[in-house]
């Protein structure tokens, strides 16, 4: 109600979100319901891994980086400090069902918290995680030297990714950056478009921990999937997240425009750097991942 302070509400971790950090709304969206994660005491926290978000033979790397991050957010537990950096390294092939996640606060200072975690399966590790967050400090550096990519809108852009792989009904992925996926012949490695939950949601630090893996490798735009039998397997993905999320002008079904581009393949590796645009051209996170090329 306008002129009144809304209260606090909870987040799919259980912890209170500050107003300022989660827009008003009354729905629960898949996305968060799939990377909810709910405590256990002493740092622990339980997920519950779903098929929905899975690729060839897994799950999505981005999806178990939110999941893994909502978790730590979660154990940091301060709302008024946001995500800056999220660096996770996959160990292992996790199968549907629960996880155990295991925090621990690093440290705590008056400027920055950092976070650590560990996701297991049956005993098993997954994923090792670190996270870094801050409020928004006042500094005498300020650039914005990074140019948003031109693409068109996304009602012209190609039509929905539409595919057997689960995660891409997910999504409301719009093709407009790079050949086609896994149609080879590129000149260079790159790959882009705009992206959206399927269902309205708001896009806060999570969602874009999940978009930071969602688009078909860059690669397959140059040497096609085929070429790829074994898939692109993520080693480790960092994002650095550029503005406190959400952002107060967002929308629940703004668009995100991504960009991803490989430079260098060598010994069987590549690497894969992102950048994840608002519609009206604000720089919203960073990413950079290594990867197996087989």
């Amino acid at each position: 109600m306008l002129g009144s302070s809304p209260a606090p509400r909870r987040s799919p971790s259980g912890r209170k979100s500050s107003p300022d950090r989660e827009p008003s709304r009354a729905m629960s969206t898949r996305f968060e319901r799939d990377t909810a994660v709910a405590p256990l005491g002493d740092g622990a926290f339980e997920a519950r891994l779903d098929t929905g978000w899975w690729i060839i033979a897994g799950p999505n790397g981005g999806y178990l980086a939110a999941v893994v991050l909502r978790a730590l957010d979660a154990a940091q537990g301060d709302p008024e400090r946001a995500a800056r950096s999220l660096t996770l390294h996959y160990t292992a092939v996790p199968k549907e069902g629960p996880v155990r996640l295991e925090t621990r606060v690093e440290r705590t200072g008056g400027a920055l918290t950092s976070v650590s975690g560990r996701m297991l399966q049956d005993g098993r590790l997954i994923a090792v995680a670190l996270a870094a967050f801050s409020k928004p400090r006042e500094s005498a550096v300020a650039l914005a030297d990074a140019r948003m990519p031109e693409m068109p809108p996304p009602e012209r852009c190609a039509p929905r990714l539409e595919t057997p792989i689960a995660i891409h009904q997910r999504y409301d992925l719009r093709w407009g950056l790079g050949e086609w996926p896994a149609a080879g012949g590129a000149s260079h490695a790159q790959s882009g478009g705009w992206i959206r939950l399927d269902e309205p949601g708001a896009v806060d630090a999570c969602v874009l921990a999940a978009y930071a893996d969602a688009f078909p490798p860059a690669v397959f735009s140059k040497f096609g999937r085929e070429a790829l039998t074994r898939g692109v397997p993520t080693i480790d993905l960092t994002v650095h997240f550029r503005e406190t999320l959400p952002r107060a002008s967002a929308r629940l079904d703004d668009y995100t425009l991504a960009r991803f581009t490989t430079r260098e393949g060598r010994e069987g590796f590549i690497e894969e750097d992102g950048e994840l645009w608002s519609a009206d051209g604000v720089l919203l996170a960073q990413s950079r991942q290594l990867a197996l090329a087989r």
